[in-house]
């Protein structure tokens, strides 16, 4: 569909006030720590403890954090690790436990998926071909163009290690509230890649593209086919934006981008949420407003104002965002949720934090007191702003059921709300509260 006409840019203002941080008496003692590397990892036991994690305190979904048909992720995609967790695959949706994210580069074969629609032999990390893959320039442009693929990889190059994140990570931890629909993520997707391309400014110069002046909004579509009764997928960007940081992306990791990851050329806007990312791109439209598809309203929108846990809403342009840029978070990767620590004795904490990179990451802190105090952990800067920052602490706690909370905190003043069902909405989308991981120390 076109866009609608008319339509202003809002802000997405997702920071909150920082309470300053306590003293430092602990129920257990946090001692920052150098990095450490990724534990061994059994599927069985992730399997098992997502299931086991609908106890209330941590607001997950139970039993729903499950795929729905475990299958062998191997063989849902060929090439992919066969540990990850299969939600759906006849349109591929795939997890990866937090063990298989404890590293910088999240390599492709652990990287999750989430395609939307089906599209012929895309089911592989195998990259289709440059060569004869064409992409349209439309709309409020002084005339249409058209180019092959192959262009790009003469022009020059761009590079930006970047968060890939599903705006539905972490949608089974609304269930603390009222379970939200779609499909239950934990943590897991999410990862940070490597990705080169070519400008979306370099390509319109290149080609002499003139873009109307009453242009405010880039919708991409994909070379996907729509499923019965549905709209073909698209999205919606703030031109500004787009102009300013998009990348026909077609590598990944130093290597083709595979056509499970929406290659050979994949928009990408680094700092925006992965459904943004239009995979197999094949047009580009310059509008006047957003696009009224489907896609972009209602589903991946979330309310202006805070909205009540299980209260329906229809949304409009005006009481509702895209999900657009990334909220601060910062995720748990180990310990796992329940497991089990010695009582008294020294474990590592790690994790990652990031944001829309606006900004830098100022702090990750972590709680071993429900919140009461808070210290500070040992942060890696990364060479990228939009890319993850890892960080670790070493954590000893006495007998018992323990929770160790962790937020992030950035240099304009976000953070995560305690309760993260103050944002709650239908389709559970932008989870960010604190990171509150349940472990039994004996």
């Amino acid at each position: 569909m076109r866009g609608r006409c008319g339509v202003g840019l809002a802000q997405h203002d997702t920071r909150f006030e920082v309470p300053a941080l306590a003293g430092r008496r602990f129920l257990g003692q946090v001692a920052m720590t150098k990095r450490f590397g990724p534990g061994e990892y059994d599927r069985r036991e992730f399997m098992v403890s997502a299931a086991t994690l609908g106890t209330g305190v941590l607001g997950l979904a139970g039993r729903d954090v499950l795929a729905e048909a475990p299958s062998d992720s191997s063989r849902v995609v060929t090439g992919k690790n066969a540990q990850l967790v299969v939600h759906k695959s006849e349109i591929p949706v795939i997890e990866t436990p937090s063990a298989l994210l404890d590293s910088q580069i999240t390599p492709l074969d652990v990287l999750f998926v989430r395609n939307n629609q089906p599209l012929k032999n895309a089911a592989t990390l195998k990259p289709f071909p440059l060569k004869g893959w064409n992409i349209a320039l439309t709309g409020l442009v002084d005339k249409p163009r058209r180019f092959d693929a192959e262009m790009l990889a003469g022009m020059d190059q761009v590079e930006h290690e970047m968060v890939l994140q599903c705006c539905g990570n972490g949608r089974s931890l609304f269930a603390g509230s009222v379970k939200a629909k779609g499909t239950q993520w934990t943590r897991g997707g999410m990862g940070n890649v490597r990705v080169s391309g070519v400008r979306l400014s370099s390509v319109i110069r290149k080609l002499g593209v003139h873009i109307g002046s009453g242009a405010r909004f880039l919708t991409a579509e994909g070379k996907d086919a729509p499923l019965p009764g549905k709209e073909d997928f698209e999205h919606s960007l703030p031109l500004d934006e787009a102009i300013q940081h998009s990348v026909l992306a077609t590598r990944i990791n130093g290597q083709p981008i595979p056509a499970v990851h929406g290659g050979p050329v994949r928009l990408m806007t680094p700092g925006f949420y992965g459904t943004m990312h239009i995979k197999w791109v094949s047009r580009l439209r310059f509008e006047n407003g957003e696009t009224d598809n489907y896609n972009q309203i209602p589903r991946y929108r979330v309310p202006r104002n805070q909205l009540q846990p299980g209260k329906p809403i229809k949304y409009t342009f005006g009481n509702s965002t895209a999900c657009w840029r990334m909220k601060t978070k910062c995720v748990v990767l180990a310990p796992e949720p329940d497991a089990a620590v010695a009582a008294d004795k020294p474990f590592a904490v790690r994790g990652v934090a990031f944001n829309d990179g606006s900004t830098r990451i100022d702090s990750v802190q972590l709680s071993t007191d429900r919140g009461q105090t808070w210290s500070r952990v040992r942060l890696e800067v990364p060479r990228s702003r939009f890319a993850w920052y890892r960080w670790s602490a070493t954590v000893s706690l006495p007998a018992g059921r323990r929770e160790l909370w962790a937020r992030t905190v950035d240099a304009l003043g976000r953070t995560q709300p305690l309760d993260g069902s103050i944002h709650w909405n239908p389709s559970g989308y932008e989870w960010n509260g604190v990171e509150k991981i349940a472990v039994t120390v004996g």
